[in-house]
């Protein structure tokens, strides 16, 4: 199951420690194609200017590849408008600024948000910090044995006192797709917006924001073959007017007098400072590259490679999977523990092997503590893996528990 894919990234050409390197860390970050990788060095060598401030040429071509990114990643989501369309830094920053915008401003006393057990501490944290400051009260939907989101759970705890349903489409930790379209309908039904981590699924599978009828979705551009650095925040048109700016200076002003400032319109009213441009023309690339080799590949890729992958792990007697039960409702990530080994063991072990795997707590603690584990290894595909680099994990955890004087 070799396929071309691998010679676009000139970093899969790389070997590690004398073995070819086998990159199973992209719910992490994802490798870059070449075509990336010139776009920007082509912008920073042809084009550098700052946007939206200059009347010269250089920075209206600036301004030019700004907004026309903007525009594909409206297409991308299927957004309405671009002014819905938010550049920021990555997701992290993305959903700080509703929890700073929006619920520091619409969140009171006695409401609630509701959030799930499997979210990364960037959709935990910042929902913290609103509750305690506005005296609201954090609710979590909790996941089944399986990992998933039962319709029993949504209904449960999504109530009249919800204001904010804040939740993972995919989780980082056990790669399992959250029922989106059902949590929309509840929360619409009790006047709750909904905001979606899109994080783990934009790069995935196709994303359509007016057919999920969310309110917001984030996502990062560097777990999408895009430079780190850059995200996107997309809001509801209406929503985004009514939050006040999360950063303020330079490019976000319409006017400032000595006691006062008005904002710039959407979507300018929430990027305050000089843009990352580089970025997210690489964004802008790297939609090129994923729309031309086509989220039905994508998909179909990783669905054989899990199907590949954990019939052989489950074949070895140490190993231990989480959220392993129903693969339709999976993507390619697999978290797994190793009997007797710690997570960062493994991972260094499998180092020596040139494969790279994730070890540690996945920016998850709480999912954690649920499962009842401190930590977990976790192998995450993207199209550009072979059921050669699974083949090559597996016989890497295969000498694991030896190289620490265990037995099979």
């Amino acid at each position: 199951m070799s396929n071309n894919y691998v010679n676009d990234f000139p970093i899969l050409q790389k070997t590690m420690n004398g073995k070819r390197l086998v990159y199973l860390d992209n719910g992490a970050t994802t490798q870059k194609p070449l075509s990336v990788i010139n776009a920007v060095q082509e912008y920073y060598a042809a084009f550098n200017a700052n946007p939206h401030r200059g009347a010269y040429e250089l920075s209206v071509k600036a301004t030019q590849i700004y907004e026309d990114a903007r525009e594909k990643v409206r297409k991308f989501l299927g957004a309405e408008k671009t002014s819905e369309i938010i550049f920021t830094k990555n997701a992290t920053e993305s959903l700080n600024l509703l929890a700073y915008s929006y619920g520091m401003t619409f969140i009171n006393p006695g409401d609630e948000i509701v959030i799930s057990i499997a979210e990364h501490h960037s959709n935990i944290v910042p929902w913290q910090q609103v509750a305690k400051a506005k005296g609201a009260t954090l609710q979590y939907l909790y996941v089944n044995e399986a990992g998933v989101l039962t319709d029993e759970e949504i209904e449960k705890k999504i109530s009249s006192k919800t204001k904010v349903v804040a939740v993972t489409q995919v989780s980082n930790v056990l790669g399992i797709i959250n029922p989106i379209e059902k949590i929309v309908h509840k929360a619409h039904s009790v006047g709750a917006v909904v905001i979606v981590d899109g994080a783990q699924s934009v790069p995935h599978f196709a994303v359509d924001v007016r057919a999920l009828d969310v309110d917001f979705l984030v996502f990062s551009g560097h777990k999408m073959l895009a430079p780190m650095g850059v995200g996107v925040l997309y809001g509801k048109e209406h929503l985004l007017d009514k939050m006040p700016p999360f950063l303020s200076g330079g490019d976000m002003i319409e006017y400032v007098w000595e006691q006062d400032t008005s904002f710039a319109p959407l979507p300018a009213k929430f990027e305050a400072g000089t843009q990352n441009v580089g970025g997210v023309l690489g964004l802008s690339a790297a939609i090129d590259y994923i729309e031309k080799v086509g989220f039905s590949n994508i998909e179909q890729i990783e669905e054989e490679l899990i199907h590949y992958a954990i019939p052989k792990l489950q074949q070895l007697p140490f190993i231990t999977l989480y959220g392993c039960d129903d693969l339709s409702k999976k993507t390619g990530v697999i978290s797994f523990n190793v009997k007797d080994i710690h997570p960062h063991d493994v991972s260094s072990i499998l180092d020596a092997d040139g494969v790279a795997i994730r070890a540690g707590h996945h920016c998850a603690h709480p999912l954690m503590q649920y499962l009842g584990v401190n930590a977990t290894c976790r192998a995450s595909f993207y199209f550009y893996n072979t059921r050669e680099d699974v083949d090559a994990l597996i016989n890497a955890l295969g000498r694991v528990r030896g190289v620490l004087g265990y037995g099979s």
